[in-house]
């Protein structure tokens, strides 16, 4: 086992350097776990209040997305 696990270490390790290389970085982010019950809670109450003030919300004006391109 200490020999697959020192050929997937070496593995990383080129690919790293291979990464870095070509101008990379490695970045770590953290994003909110879609699978915690509270997220999900969260996610219906904010859907409840949208569907209660459907037509009512304005997200943006015309205005503030005036010269913006895809």
């Amino acid at each position: 086992m200490g020999k697959q696990r020192s050929s997937n270490a070496e593995k990383s390790r080129r690919y790293r350097e291979r990464m870095r290389a070509e101008g990379l970085r490695p970045v770590q982010i953290w994003v909110p776990d879609i699978r915690n019950p509270a997220f999900i809670e969260e996610c219906k109450r904010e859907m409840r209040i949208i569907a209660a003030n459907e037509g009512e919300l304005d997200f943006y004006d015309e205005d503030d997305i005036e010269g913006w391109t895809a």
